[in-house]
C-alpha cells in the first residue's frame, strides 16, 4: 500500500547512501524499506526503521534460535514477549496471590563509553521494564565483565560501572542484593554490564503493552524529552571502532530521583482501572514504545510531535522519536479517565501529555508543526522485520577454531596452602566487599542474604516465605565448548537457588556475543542456546525473559578481539519458609563436614589451572543434568528439614574454595581428611559439577537420607579452629581472609575508600 509522502522536515538532508550506512541499515535492508512504503523515506521515517531493525530491538540474528527455548510451564503466568516474564509464586499476605516479575538485560556499548551513567541508566532501564507491568520492585543483581586489571581502562571502568548502580540503586530506594564479577583479556575492549530486576505483584494486577480502543488517548508521562541518547539502539548494534569515545553523546543519563516519583505514579494510577495499555520508552524511546504497543494490539497509532514534552528548544521529530532520554512512560488510556491520571502524575511533580490516539490504520502517522512529517506501515516496523539465518560452523569445526589445548597431563601442587592463597588472592574469587558495600542491600528491610552467599533471598513483605536469587555464568567454559559452558550456565543457578533451600522456578537472561555475521560466533550462539534449553527442561526452570547483546567487540583501547561467549543466567526460585534457610558460613565447630557428589579432579579451564599453572586448557567439565537435579532436589530436601544449616555449592577453584569461603564467613576453620589419592589438588581444586559442602550437627542422619536418596556423599573433615588444615598444609584463616580482601583495594586504590 503506498500514500501520499509525508512533508520532508525542514532542512532534512538528502537521503544517500552515505545516509542510510549511517543508520546501520545494509543495502538490502533498504530495499525492503523501500518495498514496503513504495517510495523513498524521509529522514523521520529513515531513523525510525534504523532504530526499530536494529540489532538491539529487532534481534534479527537470534530470533530465529530464541524461539528455541523452552519459555512454558505451570508457573509462567507469561513468557517472553512483554516488557518482562511473569511466574506464579504463589501466596502472599492476606490470601492475595502473587506473581514475580522480573527480568534481565544489558548495557555494555553505553558503560564502556561512559560507565557511570551507563550502568546507572541500565539500572533505570530495567526497573521499569518491571514496574511497568505493575510490579513493585524489590531488588536489583547485576552480572559485570571486565577486561585484565592490568589494563589501563580497567580501573576507571570498574570505578565508574559499581558507582553508576550504587548511584542510581541506592537513590531509587530498591536494595542491590547480589551479582557476578569476572575478569579477562577478551573484555578489555568491551565491558559487559547486566542489569537484573525482580518484582513483585498481585496476579489480578498485571499490565501488558497491547493498545487498543480506536480513539483511545495515548499519553506521555515522566521526565522531558531531550537530546540524549539518540542512536543509542543503533550504537548498541555495532561494534566499537577506535572512535568509541566520540560516541558519548548517545549514553543516556539518568534521574534516580525522578524514576521513584515515576514508580510511585505508575503503582497509584495502576491501583485503578484507568490503564489499557503501558509501555516503558527503552531502547530506541518513543519509537519502541509506540511501534510495540501497536503492533501488540494491532492497531494504527497517531502523535502529534507538537505535545510531547520537550526539555530543549527546537527539537525536530528526528530527535523527538530517537531520543532515549530517560524516566519516561507511554500509556493507552480508557476514554474519560485523562483528567483523573493528570491529577496523579501532577501531584508526583512529573509531565502528562495526550499526545495522539489509538487508530485503524495500521500505520504509523507523525504530525509536527501541522504537517504529517512520517507515515509508515507497522507491520515491517515489528513482525516483519528482517530476519537472518547466519551461517555457523558445526561443533567439530567451532572446536578446530577455537583451538583449546588438549588438557594432557595433569600437574601436581608442590604446596596446597600456596596454591589456595594464590586462588583466594585472584580476580575471579576474591572478595567483592569494595563492591557490594557500595550499594544499599538493607533498602526495604526484607533482604535476608545480602551479596557474598550462593543466592540473595528477600523475604515477600508481610509473609514467612521469600525469593532466592541468583546471576550465573562461566564464559571460560563456553569458550571451551558452547554447548556444555551453556548447559552448566542454568545449572549453576539452579545449585546456587538450591543451597538456600529455594525451590528453582524460572530464569531470564543476557545474551552476550560477539558479531554474529561470524560463523564462530552463531556457533557459541546456537552452542550455549542448545545446553541452555536442555537444562532448562531438565531442572524445570523456563526462560520467561531475556535480551540479546551482539556485536560486542572492539578495535579500540587495545582490545581487537570478540568477548568470551557469556550468555548470563538471572534465575529465581521460591523458600516456603525462611526459618529453614541456609547460608554459607560454618555455624560451630565441631560439625561434620560432608561433600555431596563425586570428585574426579575435572580440572579442564579450571581457575586453579589457569591462577596456578598458567594454562587454560582442556575441556570443560561435563554436565549431567540428571545428576545435577537429583542432587539439587537432595539438598532443598535437607536444609527443609533442618539436617544442614550451612551448603555451599562448588564452581570456581573447585570443593577446597568453597569449604574456605564457608570458613570466611563463618570465622570457623575446617580440619580435611582426604583419601589417599595421586593427585590431591586436583579433587580439591577440581570443577566437577553438581556437589555441594554442607556442614550438619548429625552426620549419620544425613548419611542415611543420602543412601535412601541413591546419593553419593563423603564426610570429609570437622569444623573448628583458625585454619584451614588440609594434606599436610595448615593456612590460618587470618592469611587466608587477607589474600580475599586484598585484590579490590589493591586494583582500586584510594578508590577503596569508598568502601
Amino acid at each position: 500500500m503506498t500514500t501520499a509522502t509525508p512533508v520532508p522536515p525542514a532542512n532534512s538532508p538528502a537521503i544517500t547512501p552515505q545516509i542510510v550506512a549511517e543508520h546501520g541499515l545494509n543495502e538490502a535492508e533498504y530495499a525492503r524499506v523501500l518495498a514496503a512504503l513504495g517510495r523513498e523515506p524521509n529522514i523521520v521515517e529513515l531513523g525510525i526503521f534504523s532504530v526499530m531493525w536494529s540489532e538491539h530491538c529487532s534481534y534479527k540474528s537470534s530470533r530465529l534460535h530464541l524461539k528455541k527455548l523452552p519459555t512454558t510451564g505451570p508457573q509462567v503466568i507469561c513468557g517472553p514477549g512483554e516488557n518482562a516474564g511473569v511466574v506464579d509464586i504463589g501466596a502472599g499476605p492476606n490470601g492475595t496471590k502473587l506473581a514475580a516479575i522480573f527480568k534481565m538485560e544489558s548495557h555494555n556499548h553505553p558503560s564502556y563509553i561512559e560507565p557511570y551513567q551507563g550502568a546507572a541508566t541500565g539500572v533505570g532501564g530495567i526497573l521499569r521494564d518491571v514496574f511497568t507491568m505493575g510490579a513493585r520492585p524489590v531488588a536489583n543483581m547485576n552480572a559485570l565483565r571486565f577486561g585484565s586489571p592490568d589494563h589501563p581502562k580497567t580501573r576507571h571502568l570498574v570505578a565508574g560501572v559499581v558507582h553508576g548502580i550504587g548511584g542510581y540503586g541506592n537513590c531509587v530506594g530498591v536494595p542491590t542484593v547480589g551479582g557476578e564479577v569476572n575478569f579477562h583479556p577478551a573484555y578489555d575492549g568491551n565491558i559487559l554490564v547486566n542489569a537484573m530486576t525482580v518484582g513483585i505483584a498481585d496476579q489480578d494486577k498485571i499490565f501488558y503493552s497491547a493498545a487498543s480502543g480506536i480513539g483511545n488517548s495515548i499519553v506521555y508521562v515522566g521526565s522531558k524529552t531531550g537530546r540524549d541518547g539518540i542512536h543509542g539502539a543503533t550504537m548498541a548494534s555495532a561494534d566499537f571502532a577506535e572512535d568509541a569515545e566520540a560516541k558519548r553523546p548517545t549514553v543516556q543519563v539518568g534521574d534516580p530521583f525522578t524514576e521513584k516519583l515515576l514508580i510511585e505514579a505508575c503503582l497509584e494510577l495502576m491501583a485503578t482501572d484507568a490503564i489499557v495499555a503501558i509501555q516503558d520508552m527503552g531502547a530506541a524511546g518513543l519509537t519502541s514504545s509506540s511501534v510495540e504497543m501497536a503492533s501488540a494490539g494491532g492497531v494504527g497509532i497517531r502523535l502529534d510531535m507538537d505535545a510531547v514534552p520537550q526539555r530543549e528548544s527546537g527539537m525536530t521529530a528526528y530527535e523527538m522519536m530517537l531520543s532515549e532520554s530517560q524516566e519516561r512512560m507511554l500509556m493507552v488510556l480508557k476514554p474519560g479517565r485523562e483528567a483523573e491520571a493528570e491529577a496523579i502524575f501532577t501531584k508526583w511533580e512529573l509531565d502528562f501529555a495526550v499526545i495522539g490516539e489509538v487508530t485503524d490504520t495500521g500505520r504509523m502517522v507523525l504530525e509536527h508543526h501541522g504537517e504529517v512529517v512520517c507515515d509508515i506501515p507497522l507491520a515491517p516496523l515489528a513482525d516483519d522485520a528482517p530476519l537472518y539465518d547466519r551461517p555457523s560452523m558445526s561443533a567439530e569445526d567451532y572446536k578446530a577454531w577455537a583451538n583449546v589445548k588438549p588438557l594432557g597431563d595433569i600437574p601436581e601442587s608442590s604446596d596446597i596452602g600456596a596454591d589456595l592463597l594464590k586462588l583466594m588472592a585472584s580476580p575471579d574469587i576474591a572478595s567483592r566487599r569494595w563492591i557490594w558495600e557500595q550499594y544499599d542491600t538493607q533498602v526495604g528491610a526484607d533482604t535476608l542474604q545480602r551479596p557474598g552467599g550462593d543466592a540473595a533471598v528477600v523475604r515477600i513483605h508481610g509473609t514467612n516465605r521469600a525469593l532466592a536469587i541468583t546471576t550465573d555464568c562461566t564464559p571460560r567454559y563456553c569458550y571451551a565448548d558452547p554447548y556444555e559452558g551453556g548447559k552448566q550456565a542454568i545449572a549453576e543457578a539452579y545449585r546456587n537457588l538450591s543451597a538456600v533451600g529455594a525451590k528453582p522456578l524460572a530464569t531470564t537472561n543476557c545474551l552476550n556475543f560477539a558479531n554474529p555475521e561470524r560463523p564462530e560466533i552463531m556457533a557459541q550462539l546456537t552452542g550455549c542456546l542448545k545446553g541452555m534449553s536442555e537444562a532448562c527442561i531438565a531442572l524445570d526452570m523456563p526462560i520467561v525473559s531475556g535480551n540479546v547483546s551482539l556485536y560486542n567487540e572492539s578495535k579500540a583501547t587495545g582490545g581487537g578481539s570478540a568477548i568470551l561467549p557469556t550468555p548470563a543466567i538471572g534465575a529465581i526460585g521460591v523458600l516456603e519458609d525462611i526459618d529453614t534457610m541456609a547460608t554459607i558460613a560454618f555455624k560451630s565447630a565441631g560439625q561434620a563436614i560432608i561433600l555431596i557428589g563425586h570428585s574426579a579432579g575435572q580440572v579442564g579451564q579450571s581457575l586453579w589451572l589457569r591462577e596456578c599453572h598458567g594454562r587454560e586448557d582442556g575441556a570443560p567439565p561435563p554436565v549431567d543434568l540428571a545428576i545435577e537435579a537429583r542432587h539439587g532436589d537432595f539438598v532443598r530436601d535437607l536444609v527443609t528439614r533442618g539436617l544442614v544449616n550451612a551448603v555451599h555449592d562448588c564452581s570456581d577453584g573447585g570443593a577446597l574454595v568453597a569449604i574456605t569461603e564457608m570458613a570466611l564467613a563463618g570465622r570457623q576453620g575446617a580440619a580435611l581428611d582426604l583419601p589417599d589419592v595421586p593427585n590431591p589438588a586436583a579433587i580439591l581444586f577440581g570443577e566437577d559439577q553438581a556437589r555441594f559442602v554442607v556442614a550438619t550437627d548429625d552426620a549419620d542422619a544425613v548419611m542415611a537420607a543420602a543412601k535412601a536418596a541413591g546419593i553419593f556423599v563423603a564426610r570429609i573433615g570437622t569444623t573448628g579452629g583458625a585454619a584451614i588444615t588440609v594434606s599436610g598444609s595448615e593456612i590460618p584463616l587470618d592469611d587466608l581472609r587477607k589474600a580475599h580482601e586484598s585484590f579490590f583495594p589493591a586494583l582500586m586504590g584510594s578508590d577503596a575508600a569508598l568502601a
